[in-house]
Protein backbone atom coordinates (compact mmCIF):
# COMPACT_ATOMS: atom_id res chain seq x y z
CA UNK A 1 0.00 0.00 0.00
CA UNK A 2 1.26 3.49 -1.19
CA UNK A 3 1.14 6.08 2.12
CA UNK A 4 0.78 9.83 0.80
CA UNK A 5 2.65 11.97 2.62
CA UNK A 6 0.21 14.37 4.80
CA UNK A 7 1.07 17.64 5.98
CA UNK A 8 0.80 18.84 9.85
CA UNK A 9 -2.41 20.96 8.61
CA UNK A 10 -3.99 18.47 7.17
CA UNK A 11 -2.91 15.10 8.73
CA UNK A 12 -4.00 11.41 6.87
CA UNK A 13 -6.40 9.47 8.93
CA UNK A 14 -7.49 5.79 9.17
CA UNK A 15 -10.26 4.38 11.06
CA UNK A 16 -9.68 0.83 13.24
CA UNK A 17 -12.30 -1.63 13.89
CA UNK A 18 -11.75 -4.02 16.61
CA UNK A 19 -14.07 -7.29 17.47
CA UNK A 20 -12.68 -7.15 21.20
CA UNK A 21 -15.42 -6.07 24.23
CA UNK A 22 -14.16 -6.06 26.91
CA UNK A 23 -17.30 -4.82 28.45
CA UNK A 24 -20.26 -6.85 28.48
CA UNK A 25 -22.80 -4.23 26.92
CA UNK A 26 -20.56 -3.84 23.90
CA UNK A 27 -21.16 -7.65 23.45
CA UNK A 28 -24.50 -6.73 21.63
CA UNK A 29 -22.24 -5.03 18.56
CA UNK A 30 -22.07 -6.86 15.35
CA UNK A 31 -18.78 -8.96 15.63
CA UNK A 32 -15.51 -7.35 14.50
CA UNK A 33 -17.11 -3.94 14.98
CA UNK A 34 -17.28 -3.74 18.70
CA UNK A 35 -15.04 -0.67 19.39
CA UNK A 36 -12.88 2.12 16.91
CA UNK A 37 -10.15 4.12 16.80
CA UNK A 38 -8.10 6.38 14.95
CA UNK A 39 -4.46 6.57 13.50
CA UNK A 40 -3.25 9.52 11.94
CA UNK A 41 -0.25 10.48 9.88
CA UNK A 42 1.24 14.17 10.23
CA UNK A 43 4.42 13.52 7.33
CA UNK A 44 6.35 13.52 10.19
CA UNK A 45 4.84 10.82 12.89
CA UNK A 46 1.96 8.23 13.78
CA UNK A 47 -0.49 9.35 16.13
CA UNK A 48 -2.83 7.03 17.74
CA UNK A 49 -6.00 8.34 19.31
CA UNK A 50 -7.62 5.28 21.30
CA UNK A 51 -11.31 6.69 23.29
CA UNK A 52 -11.15 3.63 26.04
CA UNK A 53 -14.02 3.25 28.62
CA UNK A 54 -11.48 4.38 31.55
CA UNK A 55 -9.65 6.85 30.25
CA UNK A 56 -8.74 7.90 25.73
CA UNK A 57 -5.14 6.74 24.93
CA UNK A 58 -3.16 9.17 23.00
CA UNK A 59 0.08 7.97 21.77
CA UNK A 60 2.89 9.04 19.44
CA UNK A 61 4.15 5.68 17.57
CA UNK A 62 7.13 4.45 17.66
CA UNK A 63 7.17 3.89 13.86
CA UNK A 64 8.44 6.15 10.79
CA UNK A 65 5.78 7.72 8.91
CA UNK A 66 6.50 5.50 6.04
CA UNK A 67 5.64 2.55 7.71
CA UNK A 68 2.27 0.99 7.03
CA UNK A 69 0.36 0.56 10.13
CA UNK A 70 -3.08 0.46 8.74
CA UNK A 71 -1.48 -2.93 6.74
CA UNK A 72 -0.32 -3.72 9.86
CA UNK A 73 -3.57 -3.43 11.44
CA UNK A 74 -5.20 -5.02 8.82
CA UNK A 75 -2.57 -7.74 8.64
CA UNK A 76 -3.80 -8.52 12.63
CA UNK A 77 -7.26 -8.93 11.59
CA UNK A 78 -8.67 -5.43 12.02
CA UNK A 79 -10.97 -3.67 9.39
CA UNK A 80 -9.55 -0.40 8.47
CA UNK A 81 -10.77 2.93 6.64
CA UNK A 82 -9.39 5.82 5.30
CA UNK A 83 -11.21 8.76 6.56
CA UNK A 84 -10.61 12.76 5.02
CA UNK A 85 -9.87 14.72 7.96
CA UNK A 86 -12.46 17.53 8.05
CA UNK A 87 -11.70 21.12 9.81
CA UNK A 88 -13.48 23.29 7.75
CA UNK A 89 -16.94 22.91 9.65
CA UNK A 90 -17.54 26.05 11.89
CA UNK A 91 -20.58 24.71 13.90
CA UNK A 92 -20.63 22.66 17.13
CA UNK A 93 -20.94 19.58 16.29
CA UNK A 94 -24.44 17.98 17.70
CA UNK A 95 -24.41 16.67 21.33
CA UNK A 96 -24.02 13.13 22.18
CA UNK A 97 -22.73 10.52 24.46
CA UNK A 98 -19.18 10.15 24.83
CA UNK A 99 -18.08 6.87 22.58
CA UNK A 100 -15.27 5.65 21.00
CA UNK A 101 -17.48 6.34 17.90
CA UNK A 102 -18.30 9.91 18.71
CA UNK A 103 -14.74 10.31 19.68
CA UNK A 104 -13.09 8.95 16.32
CA UNK A 105 -16.40 11.78 14.94
CA UNK A 106 -14.47 14.47 16.71
CA UNK A 107 -11.20 13.67 15.82
CA UNK A 108 -12.36 13.27 11.90
CA UNK A 109 -14.36 16.32 11.91
CA UNK A 110 -18.00 14.06 10.89
CA UNK A 111 -20.87 15.84 12.34
CA UNK A 112 -23.69 13.19 11.23
CA UNK A 113 -26.09 12.27 14.14
CA UNK A 114 -26.99 9.37 12.82
CA UNK A 115 -23.37 7.41 13.20
CA UNK A 116 -23.88 5.83 16.22
CA UNK A 117 -22.15 2.54 16.11
CA UNK A 118 -18.87 0.96 14.81
CA UNK A 119 -20.63 -0.26 12.44
CA UNK A 120 -22.63 2.22 11.41
CA UNK A 121 -19.30 4.28 11.14
CA UNK A 122 -17.10 1.60 9.09
CA UNK A 123 -20.46 1.90 6.32
CA UNK A 124 -20.75 6.05 6.66
CA UNK A 125 -16.51 5.75 6.21
CA UNK A 126 -16.21 2.62 3.66
CA UNK A 127 -19.28 3.47 0.96
CA UNK A 128 -18.60 5.31 -1.50
CA UNK A 129 -20.34 9.06 -1.54
CA UNK A 130 -20.03 12.35 -3.24
CA UNK A 131 -16.99 14.22 -2.55
CA UNK A 132 -17.44 16.98 -0.43
CA UNK A 133 -16.30 20.11 -2.23
CA UNK A 134 -18.69 23.13 -1.81
CA UNK A 135 -19.69 24.74 -5.30
CA UNK A 136 -16.86 27.60 -4.20
CA UNK A 137 -14.12 25.50 -4.07
CA UNK A 138 -11.87 25.19 -7.80
CA UNK A 139 -11.60 21.03 -8.20
CA UNK A 140 -7.24 21.16 -7.56
CA UNK A 141 -8.20 21.88 -3.87
CA UNK A 142 -10.78 19.38 -2.56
Amino acid sequence: MRIEVPSASRPSAWVVFSGEAPLWWLRCLRPGFRHCFVVLNDGERWILVDPLAPHTEVRVLDRPALWDVPGWYRGRGHAVVRAAVRRDRVRVAPPAPFTCVEAVKRVIGLADPAVLTPWQLYRRLASPSPSPIRQEDPPWEA
